[in-house]
């Protein structure tokens, strides 16, 4: 097609703000998905700092129950959905390609589509505090979510921005799965795939199985508050239990979707900062294989107090236990990679190697809540947020940081401060622990999980002091990340094309990369081929910065275009529209929206697929 048909303008050549808004560029929309999730993860920050501070001693009156309620449910929620998730589609826009030797990933403007559905998702949960947020917990169990028990507009807000996310992540997930099975460099077999890729490509398949679980209950939630069906409501026949089975299928892979992309990127760093090959590189594949695999038999461990009836605790409690297996064996793996190794204490290295310890720490925690007896008396008490925020937190979130400093010379093309990485380390890891290791004493002590106050001399105050204490030493920790980051991607030294002799392919060109990535697609010999080129007689030349400024004019990628982003404006409104299905005209507003979304698509399934000027590199 070597023209836009019906003269719909498309931008140009784009500049400033333009050039972000219309861009399907990988690199610069991991970055657009990086910085939105990181301003998520910031106020899901605030969120718990105010429900520590309410905490922080007894009979406190800083936030009412009502809106403590409210805190904890988007807090919960933030996290999972709009911090970590997002947080590794950063990552994964930006380094996929680039790991694979590809130019693009296979969709570029549903690449873009993706984020800026995110963001419309991400803003309308969090617009909702206007009105009263959601109080129900991040799960939303029935029947705390019904209209007659919550009749406001918070629980309608939760619903509709869970569904326009999960559009989110289908659609980056459909894409990053064809990318990586489509786009490997010639050579590139399955098994020479680095770590960081394999673990993408798992957690894509386990987003396209778990989302659709969730949005079916969500699908009947809407049904039962908006058209009095009763599929939640015993009443009248419904089961609340449903929704929890509902909710657990699709929240246990949850777990592995947010934890696995974090052991991929470890799995990158150690290898680097211990100069070793990674140890037993096919087992640390199949055990993550393995544990997507077995995610889907674990979900009822969640609903040991439910009544389910022996046999099924029985069940659970073994899945659960064999699950810890493969997870162990990665760990196992780790530790034999560091062995002997000649080790390189980098920032990148301590949040990783920071990661192993906390993350160890709450698997033996989940393996006491594997046994349904001992979970009985664990259940709905503060071991429960202990547990989670040791792997969600001192997992998932300390391997993001390791990645974010690991891959900062890459996608800004400058250096950090290692002195300052290895502060904002120190003061991160201590306080999580401060934090939220005095919550196991409380919890085994009977303190109940998402009070908002508690009476004096009931042996609570000092641990849940030391705990509010210590989130100000995680505020301290992260404001160092936040300079750190924002001041040298500015102002920092140059980065050459590999600073960390690196192992894999987004190494082996310059730092920022310039827009088409590699100049000639490489032909992959090995695993880690990067590095057998560098042992070996080089084809490729080591690469120096500034990668940005010597385009070829040869290399023809896909017009900037802004259609992806009205189609995702289009979804906005409608989903907008059906919160307040009752402006202008019943339903009227959701009408508007779906005709702007398939203006948005229409007019983007016209665009040509890649630039029709001869010219031009854009």
């Amino acid at each position: 097609m070597s023209t836009f048909p019906l003269s719909i303008p498309r931008p140009v050549h784009p500049t400033g703000i333009w050039s972000w808004i219309t861009t399907i560029d990988h690199k610069r929309i991991g970055i657009l998905y990086g910085v939105t999730a990181f301003l998520m993860f910031l106020s899901g920050g605030i969120e718990a700092t105010l429900m520590r501070i309410q905490l922080a001693g007894p009979e406190l009156d800083i936030v009412s129950a009502a809106v403590y309620n409210q805190l904890f449910t988007m807090h919960g929620t933030t996290m999972i959905f709009l911090a970590i998730m997002p947080l590794s589609a950063a990552f994964f826009n930006f380094v996929i390609p680039l790991q694979i030797g590809a130019r693009d990933v296979a969709f570029p403007r549903l690449n873009a589509f993706s984020y800026w559905t995110f963001l419309g998702g991400a803003l309308m949960l969090k617009l909702s505090w206007i009105g009263g947020a959601t109080d129900a917990g991040w799960f939303g169990y029935a029947p705390l979510t019904s209209i007659a028990q919550n009749p406001g507009t918070g629980i309608d807000f939760w619903i509709i921005s869970l569904q326009v996310l999960g559009v989110a992540s289908l659609a980056a997930s459909f894409n990053f799965i064809v990318t990586i099975i489509n786009m490997r460099a010639p050579g590139m077999s399955m098994m020479r795939m680095p770590l960081f890729t394999w673990m993408t490509f798992i957690t894509a398949i386990l987003l396209v199985l778990a989302f659709p679980v969730i949005t079916v209950a969500l699908i009947e939630l809407t049904f039962d508050r908006y058209f009095a069906f009763n599929f939640f409501n015993v009443a009248n026949g419904g089961s609340v239990v449903l929704w929890q089975h509902l909710f657990w299928v699709f929240g246990h892979p949850e777990v592995y979707i947010l934890i696995l992309p974090a052991m991929g990127i470890v799995s990158e760093v150690l290898p680097v900062f211990s100069k070793k090959p990674l140890f037993g590189y096919t087992t640390v594949v199949l055990a993550g294989a393995i544990i997507a695999f077995m995610g889907w038999m674990v979900w009822s461990h969640h609903m040991f107090t439910v009544g389910l009836g022996a046999v099924a605790n029985a069940v659970f409690t073994v899945t659960t236990m064999l699950i810890a297996v493969p997870t162990g064996i990665k760990v196992f793996n780790w530790i034999g990679t560091i062995w002997g190794g000649s080790l390189k204490l980098n920032t990148p290295m301590l949040f990783s190697l920071g990661f192993i310890a906390m993350f160890l720490l709450g698997g033996v925690s989940g393996v006491m809540h594997a046994v349904s007896a001992s979970d009985a008396q664990q259940q709905d008490t503060y071991f429960i947020p202990a547990h989670i925020h040791y792997v969600l937190f001192g997992g998932a979130i300390m391997a993001i940081l390791s990645g974010i400093y690991y891959w900062f010379p890459k996608y800004s093309g400058k250096m950090y401060s290692e002195k300052l990485g290895k502060i904002s380390f120190w003061l991160i890891m201590l306080g999580q622990n401060v934090t939220f290791f005095p919550m196991h004493f409380v919890g085994l002590d009977g303190m109940p999980r998402r009070i908002y106050t508690y009476v004096e001399g009931m042996g609570w105050e000092m641990w849940n002091g030391v705990a509010t204490g210590g989130v100000f030493i995680l505020i301290l920790g992260f404001l160092f990340v936040l300079h750190n980051i924002g001041y040298h991607w500015k102002n920092g030294k140059q980065a050459p094309g590999d600073p960390w002799d690196g192992r894999t392919l987004e190494w082996s060109i310059p730092s920022p990369p310039p827009e088409y990535n590699f100049k000639e697609i490489p032909v992959v010999k090995g695993l880690d081929d990067w590095w057998i080129t560098k042992q070996g007689s080089p084809q490729r030349s080591v690469p120096t910065g500034g990668g940005s400024g010597d385009e070829e004019h040869d290399i023809h990628l896909p017009q900037p275009s802004y259609w992806p982003m009205v189609s995702a404006i289009g979804l906005f409104i409608s989903a907008y529209g059906v919160v307040f299905n009752d402006l202008i005209v019943p339903w009227g507003l959701a009408t508007i929206g779906l005709v702007i979304g398939f203006i948005g698509v229409y007019a983007w399934s016209l665009e040509p697929v890649n630039d029709p000027d001869e010219n031009s590199t854009h």
